[in-house]
């Protein structure tokens, strides 16, 4: 089920990234034990009272060389294109600004539910200050302080009441759905129409010219999919073309409802930054992910191309290292035929559950073979494991100290379970506890 999605808008230098920041808390920080990945602050996860939304930065989208205003206004655009529910920023020491009316305007027009945060209302012995907020039109003002977190409990109060009901179409378990994601034009939209057979997307050779997220159930070798299309780009304009980070906003609730990740490349021009960040966001969704490069009907080879162009993405992708890799041409239909067989592969592996004596024989194995490591003279000892839940599987590892479980040692574990059980295709969790926890 896609989360919600709140963006917050308003012009620059009103505390939009000061309040992105308090919203998301830790997760902003969240370092990743492997190398390669990607982060991007301008889109994350936020929680409260329960309910969990995706949330957008606009302060964090950066457009060109245009002028201030400008720049205000696309990326407000942008924001509200992919919004549920709109937080709208004004600076409360500033007043009333020319830019906060336009960005109301803006709002006005979407209809979507918006709220008025004044920020920087530091003392709230000033709250009256807020009053001539009122003319925006947007009825209450939220006072707020980024710099204090002050507020953000009331503003988020209203911000959840906002969510759509969810109305979205569930599958049955047994039916695989997946999306393919990707920068624009690699090919995405060929190869849907390659796996189809029929010419449902509109192909076309600009960049962006897939419209509105579509679900596409089918059947192959009597076995259901689901082709969740990545939402691409509503309306035409420059933002669009200068903006890379939007294909990552429009790809994030197609990953959150799939069961296995296509992440796309253009085999012609190679592996971009982008690529990594899009892939990134399935990686941290705990998906299961296939790495496809298309267009390799247009590569000059030769006996050892496929191998180099491999290494490649390995060396780039290390924090992947477990997703298999297809090399497919969407309009010859070249190695096509291998692509649903791999899919299928890698979402049995996302939901496979291994008995607790077998796991628990491999780490036993794996702790002889290499002993625990020790630290101020204090060795880790590991009592057993157990996996607790599928899609990505997770696995409790109950030790006498979790803080004595390095990082390299856990890789370690990690790589013993691969070896022994498979999971191609899906990232696995080991989660420390203590016994008794």
């Amino acid at each position: 089920m896609a989360k919600p999605v709140v963006a917050i808008v308003g012009r620059p230098n009103v505390g939009k990234s000061t309040i992105f920041n308090r919203i998301v808390g830790e997760r902003v920080s969240i370092v990743e034990d492997k190398p390669g990945v990607t982060r991007d602050r301008i889109y994350s996860s936020g929680e409260w009272l329960n309910q969990t939304f995706n949330i957008i930065d606009t302060g964090g989208i950066e457009i060109g060389d245009e002028p201030l205003l400008v720049q205000m206004r696309q990326q407000a655009e942008v924001a509200i294109d992919e919004a549920d529910v709109i937080v709208f920023m004004v600076n409360g020491q500033e007043g009333v600004t020319a830019a906060d009316e336009e960005v109301a305007k803006m709002l006005f027009r979407s209809k979507k539910p918006s709220i008025l945060a004044v920020n920087k209302i530091d003392n709230f012995e000033k709250k009256n200050e807020i009053y001539e907020f009122y003319s925006l039109g947007f009825g209450e003002p939220f006072a707020i302080s980024g710099a204090h977190g002050i507020g953000l409990g009331d503003l988020l109060d209203e911000v959840i009441k906002h969510f759509p009901s969810e109305q979205e179409e569930e599958y049955d378990e047994n039916t695989i759905c997946f999306s393919l994601i990707g920068r624009p034009n690699v090919g995405k939209s060929s190869l849907v129409n390659a796996i189809l057979g029929t010419e449902r997307v509109i192909v076309s050779d600009i960049a962006g010219t897939t419209r509105d997220a579509v679900d596409t159930p089918f059947t192959k070798d009597k076995k259901d999919y689901v082709i969740i299309d990545t939402a691409g780009m509503r309306k035409r304009g420059k933002v669009y073309e200068n903006t890379e980070k939007y294909s990552v906003l429009r790809a994030m609730r197609a990953i959150e409802r799939s069961d296995v990740v296509l992440v796309v490349i253009n085999g012609e021009e190679g592996i971009i930054e982008q690529d990594k960040k899009i892939a990134g966001y399935a990686h941290e969704a705990g998906k299961a992910i296939v790495i496809v490069v298309n267009k390799w009907d247009a590569v000059e080879k030769d006996d050892k191309t496929m191998q180099r162009f491999e290494q490649k993405i390995r060396d780039h992708f290390l924090f992947i290292s477990y997703a298999p890799i297809v090399f497919l041409s969407a309009k010859t239909k070249q190695r096509l035929h291998t692509l649903l067989p791999m899919i299928e592969t890698v979402s049995e592996n996302h939901s496979l559950r291994v008995k607790t004596n077998l796991l628990n024989d491999v780490i036993m194995d794996a702790v002889a073979m290499n002993p625990t490591p020790t630290d101020k003279g204090r060795r880790l000892k590991i009592n057993y494991m157990t996996q607790v839940s599928v899609k990505p599987p997770t696995f409790i590892l109950f030790v006498n100290d979790p803080e004595l479980l390095h990082f390299s040692y856990k890789r370690f574990l990690e790589n013993r379970i691969r070896e022994t059980f498979g999971f191609v295709g899906t990232p696995i969790k080991i989660i420390p506890r203590q016994k008794n926890d």
